[in-house]
Order: structure tokens, then sequence, then C-alpha cells
């Protein structure tokens, strides 16, 4: 019933970290298969793929030469056998209940696309358990993404953690392989732009490393902040008020710095390192949360005036 879609780039270590969390999944869950797709590495996978074929689960290597996320995921699909292809990011872990969890909510939901919030490990390093926060805090706007069990027809799944059917998929045509950023984005708003149905399963969630660097945070929250305009064009209409905070973040920011107030800012930082302890997170990680959240603020709103500029 479920094909596990997994691109691949030079990450051996962490596919074995996500294929060793699916060892581990609880019964009951509906029949699944993994595919794993290599998108032209130059440090393979397939030894790691190897020591998993007696797993209870069929696994497929796939390998192609680099063609970029989607290009891979379309790949994948084009070889899935099953109802409904699950994607997922080859830095994920999923917690023990994760499938079963999956399982429930496609009997009793009626959505033709769906995603699941992600969450810190407790192994993740402070850099990356801030990075974690800072994506999905409501102090950092990360939370307005989804934190509702109902169905919307304006929530709009990440690859993270993606499903969706393969009818559906394969009539939309599949992820745009001309986007490099924006990509997941723009496949589900074809989805729902086509009249399908579009929900968040909160329990379906898992862990995500994300970047390990603020240095890759930066660029990464820096090229989303430069496809939300090539997501307008694409799609008329989906620009929002909430996507020009963090340029107004950044702009309010280096007018604090200019006339002197800079205690704005800096109360700014107290609210969310008081926020990340109370959410139980350790003094030294706290810091990183804060450091995390400017970030990705000043990444994304320097992207977001960069593609307004562009385009």
């Amino acid at each position: 019933m479920i094909s596990i879609i997994i691109p691949l780039y030079n990450r051996p270590d962490e596919l074995r970290e996500l294929l060793d969390s699916l060892l581990l999944q609880e019964v009951p869950y509906d029949p699944v298969e993994v595919i794993v797709v290599e998108d032209g590495s130059t440090i393979t996978a397939e030894q790691v793929v190897e020591q998993y074929r007696t797993a209870s689960f069929p696994i497929h290597y796939l390998a192609q030469e680099n063609s970029g996320p989607s290009g891979a995921r379309n790949y994948g699909a084009s070889r899935a056998e099953e109802e409904w292809l699950i994607f997922l990011d080859s830095d994920t872990i999923l917690p023990p209940g994760y499938l079963r969890e999956v399982s429930a909510e496609l009997r009793e939901q009626k959505a033709d696309l769906w995603g699941g919030p992600d969450r810190g490990h407790d192994s993740f390093t402070p850099t990356q358990k801030g990075i974690s926060y800072s994506m999905t805090a409501l102090l950092t706007t990360g939370g307005i993404r989804g934190s509702s069990r109902q169905m919307s027809d304006r929530f709009y799944p990440r690859t993270f953690n993606m499903g969706v059917r393969k009818e559906v998929f394969d009539r939309v045509g599949g992820f745009d392989t001309t986007m490099r950023y924006g990509e997941d984005l723009d496949f589900s708003m074809r989805v729902i732009e086509a009249g399908y149905r579009s929900a968040l399963f909160a329990d379906c969630w898992l862990y995500h490393k994300r970047r390990t660097s603020f240095g890759q945070f930066f660029q990464q929250v820096r090229h989303s902040g430069k496809a939300r305009w090539a997501l307008q064009k694409k799609h008329p209409g989906t620009l929002k008020a909430v996507h020009f905070l963090p340029t107004f973040f950044v702009l309010g920011c280096f007018f604090c710095v200019a006339f002197g107030l800079i205690q704005l800012p800096l109360l700014y930082a107290v609210l969310i390192f008081v926020d990340a302890a109370f959410k139980g997170y350790s003094l030294h990680e706290a810091l990183h949360c804060v450091a995390a959240a400017f970030v990705q603020h000043f990444g994304y709103g320097i992207g977001f005036i960069e593609g307004a500029f562009a385009s």
C-alpha cells in the first residue's frame, strides 16, 4: 500500500540511520516498499542498502545521473508499485510509531495529499536543535506551517515528510525538475489547484536534522525566500503578508541599530531564549535557538528581497 521514496546525494550514513528507524517500526502498519534513488552521488550508498536486503520490507536501490531532488523523486515514483507515495528526506529519522500512525490516518482521512510535522532528536547537536526550534516555533513564524488536524485546502506539505496518492502524483505530472528550490511547495499547490484535498497528519511526525551549520542553514532559508517569488509567478495569489515578516525584521534590525534602539532586537532574543528554555532546551541549546532564529529571519528576508528584485 505504501511506497517510501528517499532521494539521496552523498549521504550514506544518514540513510543508514533512516533505514534503522524503519526496522524499528511498530506493527500493525500497511505493506511497505522502500525505494532509494541515488542521484549521481560520488559517495554511494549501494553497500548500505545491501545490508538491508533481509529486512521485513522490500528495498530497491536505483541510481541515475545527477538531476536534483525533483528528478530523483520523480524517478522513484515511476518505479513505485503501491497506492500511496511517501517522500522522506535522507536526513530524517522515524519514531517507532510513525508507520502505524500513517496507516491509521490513511484509513480515517479522505486526503489525497498529506504532510506531517517534524521535531528535534536528543542526539542532534546544539546547532541542529536550534535550527529545529527556529523552523517549528511560533515566535519565529515556524509554527504557522500547520498545527491543526482539520482538513485544509491550503495546507502545503513539504517533501521531508509528504504523502500523496500515486494516481494524483501521476495526474499532476510529479515535481517540476526546472525548480531547484520551492519545488515541493509548487507540487503541493498544483495538487490543490487541481481540486484534490490536502491535510496535516499531526501525529505523523518525524525527526528532521535539516542543516548541520548556521552557514548552511542561512543559504537554505535564503533560497526559500528567493523561491517565494517564483512560486507567486506560477501560482498568483499565494504570496501572503506573513511572507514579508522576515524582511520587515531585517529592516527593523537595521533601523534599531542606526537609531540606537538595540534593546528591541535584544528583547526579541530574550523572548526566544526564555521560550526555548521553557520548552526543555538547556541554556547552551537555548542560545543556539536564539542564533538560529536570527539566521532564519535574515536568511529568508535577504533572499526575499533578492527574489523581489529578480522577479
